[in-house]
């Protein structure tokens, strides 16, 4: 048997290729847009220099070659260059490593030459591989240099240095030994993938209005769609809405999640399912499909997408549960198994099991889908999940894709991190995260570093602030500046963010013993006047706005990967920046942003940042100048910054980085 059949690794060894994901069950994930740092190992034995290049080919078959160089520490052995994916599709990459001749000579010849050691056979040699560029004048100049026996030893080896035979070596890399990694998939797909300011709200509660008796007149997709340019003139790019379908009455639930709901209770949305209909069907109080598709055209004339919940859930009264009663669990006593996550009950909600009739279910799962899909829909918020079996996802994922790649599905996946990272690598675009409960500076240090650098192959963070159901000990106790403070974390933390309706009233009372808001929408039309809040200065929308023209403003803030937490002496100061070489940004300028943020929403702090400027294209101990975008104020800054923080009046810093001009 020859010995390449024998043999797993190439003559020269590359492995720990990246981005990819464990196990390679599926392919790394990206966006159009997408900033990717291509790393590998690259190794030989014995001295000799080495090259590395990325061969990444686009959807259409075109390659491109990319130049890697080597991260320091230089003895890990690991190399690196990034690359941008401009549009979506499956995309295919390699890594290609040889032996340097030339800087391997290059190298030997410098110390021999000096020391008066063979002389002239390092000569021959380098004569030798200048050959091998072929006969442009370039070439001939610096063969006749080496050739040059009469001449000076010094001398003849400084004509090597050459700027044009540089870039001719360069272009033309004097390579032996050439080996080629495996190939790899990467999944890309369109950029509100990954990127986007989403808002939620109740259509039932926009317009809604109380009648004498105590009754009410509900909201519809009609008077809903007359929010739409306040939400877009924040800058929001995404609505979601919660389900849309009609609500069960068998146990639907009061307000504030009491068990006896009164003639005038809506009930809970995802309690799905009445005689009007299920999962494809459209509550009747909100309109027909005529105005559902009114509404989607006028969020789609303020710049908005519309994101569906998708609520694979039932209530007792949904059709499904009478035709089709294997796709739930039957008790011992006759009766179906409602939802539970004790001591949590929700007794107005059936879950489903698929094992009863895997393939009669999820048949008929996908046909709702795309019957939303039909009718306009090209995002949807997934509720729950993490209680699906995670095969059953990557089915249905998959299926959607192969007709519909536009489709983007956001996990609602509050869970164990095995669960929501797989959610992830089956095929979700986006998630929920861990970002709504870590608070403190170490916590946002750490997550933020795991999901721009551990795990950014795979798992897209969207960095929800509130939702109707989590309303966190920080928002309660914090007054202003802590929704402030987090709103500017996730804003420039992530490039998917979120609010929930009402964040910008901040409505910051909680229901005892809960983590979610009293007088919750969930259960109650909650009607609310947000132009006279923000008349009366009780507003947070003109904060919000600003934050997403500054995200508007600034490609790396829309890049998941390219952040670095920095240092700083004080417990509540936490700093990161977010950069993007010139070549990336689509202006012909660096863009570099540092965030320094006082975490503490009760004080005023000060204290020294650190930075390493190398991480946003500075050479570190150079001086260079910052303005904060939130203020306006410029300072002139290094490696080393006071900072003085007041949560009540500024409680951060945005500052861009002013680049000299020519700078890239």
């Amino acid at each position: 048997m020859a010995l390449t059949d024998q043999t797993r690794i190439g003559r020269i060894p590359i492995r720990h290729l990246s981005p990819r994901q464990p196990e390679d069950r599926w392919p790394a994930a990206a966006f159009a847009g997408d900033v990717i740092p291509f790393e590998a190992t690259v190794f030989r034995e014995g001295h000799d220099a080495l090259g590395a290049s990325l061969l990444l080919t686009d959807p259409d078959g075109r390659t491109t070659v990319h130049r890697m160089h080597q991260l320091e520490p230089a003895g890990l052995d690991r190399w690196s260059v990034e690359a941008q994916v401009d549009r979506p599709g499956t995309w295919r990459w390699r890594i290609r490593a040889y032996s340097d001749d030339w800087a391997t000579w290059l190298h030997n010849a410098e110390i021999k030459i000096q020391a008066g050691i063979d002389v002239e056979l390092m000569f021959r040699i380098g004569a030798g591989l200048v050959r091998r560029l072929g006969r442009s004048k370039v070439a001939r100049e610096a063969l006749a240099a080496l050739e040059d026996t009469a001449g000076d030893p010094m001398a003849r080896l400084e004509r090597v240095h050459e700027p044009k035979l540089l870039a001719l070596i360069a272009a033309n890399p004097l390579a032996s030994l050439v080996t080629e990694s495996e190939e790899l998939e990467l999944r890309v797909d369109r950029t509100r993938a990954a990127v986007g300011s989403w808002y939620e709200f109740f259509p039932r509660s926009i317009g809604a209005k109380q009648r004498k008796d105590g009754s009410w007149k509900s909201g519809t997709f009609r008077t809903a769609a007359k929010r739409l340019p306040e939400v877009a003139a924040m800058g929001f790019d995404v609505l979601y809405l919660p389900p849309i379908h009609p609500i069960g009455r068998s146990f639907r639930k009061g307000p504030n999640n009491t068990l006896l709901a009164g003639p005038n209770d809506p009930g809970s949305p995802w309690a799905i399912g009445a005689a009007e209909g299920g999962h494809d069907a459209i509550h009747p109080d909100l309109g027909t499909e005529a105005d559902f598709a009114y509404f989607l055209a006028q969020a789609k004339r303020n710049g908005l997408e519309v994101a569906l919940d998708l609520a694979f859930q039932c209530s007792p009264d949904h059709p499904w549960v009478a035709e089709h009663p294997e796709w739930f669990t039957t008790l011992p006593d006759g009766s179906i198994a409602y939802a539970e996550n004790p001591p949590k009950k929700y007794q107005d909600i059936y879950p489903l099991n698929f094992d009863n009739d895997w393939d009669g279910l999820t048949q008929e799962l996908l046909r709702v889908v795309r019957h939303w899909i039909d009718l306009g829909v090209k995002i949807f918020r997934v509720d729950n999940p993490h209680t699906k079996p995670l095969r059953f996802w990557e089915w249905l994922l998959a299926e959607v894709r192969a007709t519909n790649p536009e489709v983007v599905f956001l996990a609602e996946a509050f869970t164990r991190p095995a669960m929501m990272q797989s959610l992830a690598q089956v095929g979700y675009h986006q998630s929920y995260s861990y970002f709504t409960w870590r608070n403190t500076k170490q916590e946002l240090a750490e997550y933020l570093h795991e999901i721009s650098k551990e795990t950014s192959g795979w798992f897209r963070p969207n960095f929800f602030v509130n939702t109707p159901d989590i309303l966190t000990e920080y928002l309660q106790f914090g007054g202003r500046p802590a929704y402030e403070i987090r709103a500017l974390l996730a804003a420039t933390g992530s490039p998917s963010w979120g609010v929930y309706s009402g964040y910008e009233l901040f409505e910051d009372v909680a229901r005892p013993g809960s983590e979610e808001n009293i007088d919750n929408e969930k259960y109650e039309y909650k009607p609310r006047d947000f132009a006279a809040a923000e008349a009366a200065g009780r507003s947070l929308a003109p904060f919000l706005t600003r934050l997403n023209r500054i995200r508007a403003e600034h490609p790396a803030l829309r890049q998941l990967r390219n952040l670095d937490v920095h240092w700083s002496d004080d417990d509540a100061i936490l700093v990161y920046s977010k950069y993007l070489a010139a070549p990336f940004t689509g202006t012909g300028r660096a863009d570099g942003i540092i965030v320094v943020v006082n975490l503490d929403p009760h004080s005023v702090r000060e204290t020294t940042v650190h930075l390493d400027p190398s991480r946003f294209g500075i050479t570190p101990g150079q001086e260079f100048g910052v303005t904060d975008l939130l203020t306006g104020e410029s300072y002139t800054w290094n490696v080393d910054d006071y900072v003085r923080l007041d949560a009540f009046r500024n409680p951060a810093h945005i500052l861009r980085i002013d680049y000299p001009e020519g700078r890239s």
